[in-house]
C-alpha cells in the first residue's frame, strides 16, 4: 500500500517574517556587521542557517552596550525606549517591524495619547513577555494591561472604561470570547471599544489548518516551541485531529507513528520555514522506504 506525505501549502512564514528575512540576507551580502535584536523568527533551524551568514543575535542587555553598529529589528516590533537607545549609541537600524504590527502599535499609542476618560484602561489580549506585547506595551509607558486567556479577563476592573486590543497573532475565537465577556460585565456609566487587531493572513490559516489535519490519519506540526502562532495552530491541529505531533526537526520524528498511517500531513507555523517543512517530508518518505 502506498503511502502518501503531504506538505500544506498554506503553511509556513507569513509576509512579515519574509520580509524580515530578506532584508537580514541583504544587509549581510553587503559585508560588515549585522547584529538582530533578539531570534530573527521563533525557529531555531531558520536562526542557525543565518547565523551561518553572519547574523549576529543579541538581547536588550547587550544592544543596550553597542555603539556605532548596525542592528535589524525583527518583525515583532519593539517599543519606543530600544530607538531612543540607538539613537543615543549611534545605532544603524534595519527596522524590519511588520506593517500590521506598526499599524497597531500606533494605534494604541493615540489611544494612549487622548485625554478623552479618567482612569481608562487600555487592554491588550496576547502572551505576556512577548516581544510584540513588550513593543505594544511600551506604547502606554508601561500601562497598558496584558491578559492572556479569557479567565484573567474576569480579574479586570469592570467599573472603568476600556480599551480592547490583540496580538496580531492570537487566536479569533478567543478574543470575541473575551469581548463578548467584558460587554456583559461592564459596569454602567462606564465605556468599553475593542478593536480586532489579529492579522487576517494569520487568522485565515485556522480554518486551512483544521481543514488539512483533518484529510490525514497522522500530522507532524513543524514549529519552534517558542512560537506563539506555532502554540495556537498545533492546538486548532489536535482538535479535529488528535493524532497531531508537534516537532521542530527530522530527529523528532518517531518512526512507530508512520506504521498505521496511510496519509501523512507536515504543517507548520508563520515562522516555520518552507526548506524545514521540506526536510521533514524527505525523512518521512527515507522512514518509510525502509518498511516497504
Amino acid at each position: 500500500m502506498t503511502k502518501k506525505v503531504e506538505i500544506d501549502e498554506g503553511s509556513g512564514f507569513c509576509f512579515g517574517v519574509v520580509t524580515a528575512i530578506r532584508k537580514a540576507e541583504e544587509e549581510l551580502a553587503k559585508g560588515g556587521t549585522l547584529y538582530c535584536l533578539g531570534d530573527i523568527v521563533h525557529n531555531s533551524r531558520e536562526v542557525e542557517r543565518l547565523k551561518a551568514l553572519g547574523l549576529i543575535t543579541i538581547n536588550h542587555e547587550e544592544f543596550n552596550r553597542l555603539h556605532d553598529a548596525k542592528v535589524l529589528l525583527r518583525a515583532h516590533g519593539e517599543p519606543p525606549e530600544t530607538y531612543e537607545i540607538a539613537r543615543q549609541n549611534h545605532i544603524e537600524i534595519i527596522d524590519a517591524t511588520c506593517p500590521v504590527v506598526l499599524k497597531l502599535q500606533k494605534r494604541i499609542k493615540q489611544e494612549y495619547m487622548l485625554d478623552d476618560e479618567a482612569n481608562k484602561q487600555i487592554v491588550i489580549y496576547g502572551k505576556n513577555g512577548h516581544a510584540e506585547v513588550l513593543g505594544l506595551v511600551g506604547q502606554t509607558n508601561g500601562k497598558a494591561i496584558v491578559i492572556e486567556k479569557l479567565e484573567e479577563a474576569r480579574h479586570l476592573d469592570l467599573t472603568k472604561s476600556i480599551r480592547l486590543y490583540s496580538q496580531t497573532t492570537k487566536s479569533l475565537d478567543e478574543f470575541q470570547q473575551i469581548v463578548e465577556y467584558i460587554r456583559t460585565h461592564i459596569a454602567e456609566g462606564v465605556t468599553f471599544e475593542y478593536y480586532d487587531t489579529i492579522c487576517r493572513q494569520v487568522a485565515n490559516r485556522i480554518p486551512n489548518i483544521r481543514k488539512f489535519a483533518a484529510s490525514h490519519d497522522l500530522v507532524f506540526f513543524v514549529s519552534g516551541k517558542k512560537s506563539s502562532n506555532g502554540k495556537m495552530l498545533f492546538d486548532e491541529c489536535r482538535k479535529v485531529n488528535p493524532n497531531s505531533h508537534l516537532i521542530d526537526s527530522k530527529a523528532e520524528i518517531e518512526p512507530a507513528l508512520l506504521a498505521s498511517a496511510c496519509s501523512i500531513g507536515v504543517c507548520g507555523a508563520t515562522s516555520t520555514p518552507k526548506w524545514l517543512m521540506e526536510e521533514i517530508s524527505e525523512a518521512i518518505h527515507k522512514e518509510l522506504k525502509k518498511t516497504e
